[in-house]
């Protein structure tokens, strides 16, 4: 169940931020994805609600790209996987060498499903039949991306066993209806529009993990946790198909102003059932999840924030 702000003692109204009016750019996804529809409700959120400030939701490559525009100054906020901002934090995977370590989480929004999607005649039921087929991995930068090779690598199959192709959410879905890939990844709240788009048209498929390929997933990447695909989720699907998941964190530099921060992280959740109405996938945003779910260090404003919520943060998420 999600926490209402009602239950926290979020007070609902104009919240005042003692900062110089500005606008703030939220760095989200492509537009077939969760991202974008949920940074655009945060903005009219943060609009309608945060005094003297201006937020617009942008179209980016999603997780990867978008901790990079928050290191350099080019985003304000921005929504990132939790795998995509641990690796950065900490130097490692595709951020080795290039450690962020001014990263910092505003709160957890949802868990992301990694879902494997095929045509029902493909012949394809196991990550092994991927093997020498033509298959989308997700738009460069992206942590679709990120979480694929991780699944794929964990389970013995690297891009060179595959002909990897990076596309983005709509263009996988379009390539998959017109034969062009024998597969396609998603890393994204359920459930998705590409895919809901795709299933009135073709008749797809879900490729399930097997208990021993979801432990070497876990086992690779400690951010990810076993999860279930519900049967009916899309049309034709029906019956439960064995996933990972990987929480999804809204991510602003350490330097953005701790009063500003505080007003956002109390507005969203106060505004909860506004974002709920954009997209269901605001349901499982909670204190609760974001204190479990973020790896790095929140930022002060939310950290007092949480705090004030009775939140007890761990030690590795102390400001």
């Amino acid at each position: 169940m999600t926490h209402r702000a009602a239950a926290l003692g979020v007070a609902a109204f104009m919240l005042a931020v003692p900062a110089q009016a500005q606008d703030l750019s939220i760095a989200t996804g492509g537009t077939g994805g969760v991202y974008f529809p949920l940074g655009g409700g945060m903005a009219e959120i943060i609009n309608s609600h945060i005094e003297g400030v201006s937020a617009s939701a942008e179209v980016t490559g999603a997780s990867v790209e978008n901790v990079a525009l928050i290191a350099r100054g080019d985003s304000d906020i921005a929504i990132s996987s939790a795998d995509v901002v641990y690796q950065a934090f900490n130097g490692l995977g595709d951020f080795e060498g290039r450690q962020i370590e001014d990263l910092r989480v505003l709160a957890a929004l949802y868990p992301t499903a990694i879902q494997i999607v095929t045509l029902a005649d493909s012949g394809i039921s196991n990550i092994e039949d991927l093997r020498g087929q033509r298959v989308s991995v997700g738009a460069p930068g992206s942590g679709t991306e990120v979480g694929t090779r991780m699944l794929l690598e964990a389970n013995g199959i690297t891009f060179d066993d595959i002909n990897a192709q990076r596309l983005n959410f709509n263009e996988t879905a379009d390539a998959l209806r017109d034969g062009d890939i024998a597969a396609g990844f998603w890393s994204v709240g359920l459930p998705t529009s590409s895919i809901m788009n795709l299933a009135t048209t073709r008749n797809i498929a879900m490729v399930p993990l097997t208990e021993d390929q979801v432990a070497a997933a876990l086992e690779a990447d400690q951010t990810f946790a076993p999860f279930t695909l519900p049967a009916g989720l899309y049309e034709g699907m029906e019956e439960d198909v064995q996933a990972i998941a990987n929480p999804n964190l809204l991510i602003a530099s350490a330097e953005m102003d701790e009063d500003l921060v505080h007003s956002i992280v109390s507005t969203l959740f106060e505004q909860q059932e506004a974002l709920i109405a954009v997209h269901p996938v605001a349901n499982d945003m909670s204190i609760g999840f974001s204190v479990d779910a973020n790896p790095i260090p929140f930022h002060a404003g939310a950290a007092r924030f949480f705090e004030e919520q009775g939140a007890e943060l761990k030690d590795h998420q102390r400001p």
